[in-house]
This record gives structure tokens, sequence and C-alpha cells, in this order.
């Protein structure tokens, strides 16, 4: 067992976890799904069956790998999530023509009319925020930016 250092004695140590950023990205992370559950309920949906429809519904027609790169989710965890989509008749699945590996992803009709419905919960979490529209794009570009610095450093990382 390690000797406490001098500033970890008699409880003072030097890291706090109320000045940890990514603490408080991960509890705005759990407050945020606190929030989405009762919302995405009513659609039928859990928040990453959400976030694949609403690539979807930006584009439709995509590749099991392009959505996957547009979430940051790989194919073995994309794949069952997709496969409980087209269960619930909201997707359907199909081989490219051109390239049998590939696998499409396209809207059903019950999958389009879910989008409708869909457009609340932006509104509904951004009035439960008690942000205004300006302060949260501006948190949200902030985070982008940190998520392609800590994205830059991790690739860095991995070829030292």
């Amino acid at each position: 067992m390690p000797k406490p250092s001098p500033e970890t004695r008699g409880g003072a140590s030097p890291l706090k976890l109320d000045e940890f950023l990514c603490f408080a990205v991960y509890s705005a992370g759990h407050a945020f799904n606190r929030l989405y559950r009762p919302l995405l309920d009513r659609l039928g949906l859990t928040y990453p069956q959400y976030l694949a429809m609403v690539v979807l519904w930006e584009g439709d027609d995509r590749t099991v790998g392009e959505l996957g790169e547009r979430l940051g989710l790989e194919s073995s965890t994309l794949t069952p999530l997709l496969k409980r989509l087209e269960g619930m008749g909201l997707v359907s699945r199909a081989r490219d023509t051109r390239d049998e590996r590939v696998v499409r992803i396209r809207l059903t009709e019950a999958g389009r009319a879910l989008e409708a419905p869909a457009c609340a919960v932006p509104g509904e979490l951004l009035a439960a925020s008690g942000l205004d529209l300006e302060k949260l794009a501006r948190i949200r570009s902030e985070l982008t930016e940190l998520n392609a610095a800590l994205a830059s450093a991790e690739a860095a990382a991995a070829t030292a």
C-alpha cells in the first residue's frame, strides 16, 4: 500500500471531484438520460435508437458503416440496435446490390412517420434546461472542440 503524500494526510487531497471537467460531462450525460427517458418512452425508443433514427431522418438509405461513423459506434454495437429497429418496423436492412458485404439501412413508412412526434423532443429538452439557444450552441461547440482534441490525443497516444 502506498504511503500517503503530505498533501493527502488529514484528508486534504489536491484532487477535487467538483473541479473535474470529465465528471461535469459525465454528470450532465446522466441528467440528459433522465430527461430523455420519458420523452423517448413515448416514441418507443431508447436513446441510441433515437440517435440512429435522427441520422436516418437527416438522410435516408445509409450503410451500417456510415451510421457507425456518424454515431461513433462499432458495427458490433450498431448491428443489434438496427436489428431491434427493424423488428419494430422502423427500418429495413438489405445487402447492397453492388457489394453484398455492405448492409444498407432505410426508413420504413412507420420510421418516417415517427419523425414528426420526435421533432418535439429537442424543444422539450431546451425548455427543461432553462438555457437559451445561444448558450446551448456555445456549450455544444465547445464540447465538440474538446471531443476533437481528445480524439487527436487518443490517436497520438495510439501511435506512440
